[in-house]
């Protein structure tokens, strides 16, 4: 299917079947893609503003630099997708599949992954401040340089995540599994470590000042 650069604005995909559809820089503003399949769609720089695509089925797809801003994609399955430079600002990604996941760059600003699948996803550089990320699983993810300041961490598994150079400034690490995490050279400045297992970790540089304490 061709539909490159398609105006679907406010369109009803429910159920659509979009395997391996062309929808490069296509209009989906609105559009309402419940549990469509989407498996290896290439939506690169695709408008996906306010789309809902609750459950839809995106494994494999190319989202680089596509715009998810807003968009519902609560228990979306996403596995091996593209997402490199994607704006996902305040997206709903609660309960959704992004297992090794390219997120390189990807702006993830206050999204909501609230027990989202990340393992093995690729985060580096990804902005991810304020993030929604309780009880989300990231073990073995790759972190390196990214920004999570003011993230949501409670209760996130980072089992061997990688989080070198990342920026934890002021974000709330309660009870949550850095077991054999990779911390070398983070910010942890102000962080909330409640609780934290922080067995066989490595802090190699690790900051973790509290400039009210040191001032």
């Amino acid at each position: 299917i061709y539909l490159t650069p398609a105006n679907l604005t406010l369109a009803n995909l429910t159920l659509a079947n979009l395997t391996l559809a062309n929808l490069t820089r296509a209009n989906l503003t609105r559009a309402n893609l419940t549990l469509a399949n989407l498996t290896l769609a290439n939506l690169t720089l695709a408008n996906l503003t306010r789309a809902n695509l609750t459950r839809a089925n995106l494994t494999l797809a190319n989202l680089t630099r596509a715009n998810l801003t807003l968009a519902n994609l609560t228990r979306a399955n996403l596995t091996l997708a593209n997402l490199t430079r994607a704006n996902l600002t305040l997206a709903n990604l609660t309960l959704a599949n992004l297992t090794l996941d390219n997120l390189t760059l990807a702006n993830l600003t206050r999204a909501n992954l609230t027990r989202a699948n990340l393992t093995r996803a690729n985060l580096t550089r990804a902005n991810l401040t304020r993030a929604n990320l309780t009880l989300a699983n990231l073990t073995l993810a790759n972190l390196t340089l990214a920004n999570l300041t003011r993230a949501n961490l409670t209760r996130a598994n980072l089992t061997l995540a990688n989080l070198t150079r990342a920026n934890l400034t002021r974000a709330n690490l309660t009870r949550a599994n850095l077991t054999r995490a990779n911390l070398t050279q983070a910010n942890l400045t102000l962080a909330n470590l409640t609780l934290d297992n922080l067995t066989r970790a490595h802090l190699a540089l690790t900051i973790l000042s509290n400039p009210d304490e040191t001032s």
